[in-house]
């Protein structure tokens, strides 16, 4: 069956471990597949979303402030433990994001570790940046973490990051995680799954 759905996504975001998580009820109930992209959220804020770190800056903003209540909210809903943020946000991403892109050629593997990651970071509030630690979650689930770990650091997986990251932001997105259905239909964020259910069901013949 071929993946209707493709999932851009960086694991230093909190709002896409809720979508990650979510995902794969919805597409068990519409009997649809998805492929994971890893991309680098920071290259796309800074190319087409920088007032991301304006809103940032303002500690007055009151629709930040409340995000955060809605935010655990939604991890009490979907039922996923979130200590966020923690000492290491906003978090670099970009070791995580190269150990993801080592196993992108391997769908299962590559949710397994972004499940574990995501869990690590979000959990545990261990530093998501930390290729040591990265290493010892790929571990923790039966992946060998001094393999990805250096891999992660060759020419290949760097430019694939650079590439998958280059090709969201032309296809429109601007952030993550950024969900395609049917290549072109594109949505944002774990607040839209629901839009993504119902293109799927629409699209069946």
């Amino acid at each position: 069956m071929t993946a209707r759905v493709e999932f851009f996504y960086d694991l230093s975001s909190p709002w896409t471990y809720l979508a990650f998580t979510n995902l794969w009820p919805m597409l068990e109930r519409t009997g649809e597949q998805a492929v994971l992209r890893p991309i680098l959220v920071g290259g796309v804020f800074n190319a087409v979303n920088p007032s991301v770190y304006a809103a940032r800056e303002m500690t007055d903003n009151r629709k930040l402030k409340h995000s955060w209540k809605v935010l655990h909210d939604w991890a009490a809903l979907a039922g996923v433990e979130m200590n966020f943020p923690s000492k290491w946000h906003p978090a670099k991403s970009v070791n995580a994001m190269r150990f993801a892109c080592v196993l992108e050629g391997d769908q299962d593997a590559l949710r397994r570790f972004s499940k574990a990651a995501f869990e690590s970071y979000f959990g545990a509030q261990e530093n998501l940046d930390d290729a040591d630690v990265l290493a010892v979650v790929a571990d923790s689930i039966g992946l060998d973490g001094a393999m990805l770990k250096a891999a992660a650091q060759s020419d290949d997986v760097k430019a694939r990051l650079r590439a998958n990251t280059e090709e969201v932001i032309a296809r429109g997105g601007y952030g993550s995680p950024s969900i395609f259905v049917d290549g072109t239909d594109m949505y944002f964020g774990n607040d839209q799954l629901p839009l993504v259910e119902a293109a799927l069901r629409r699209g069946k013949p």
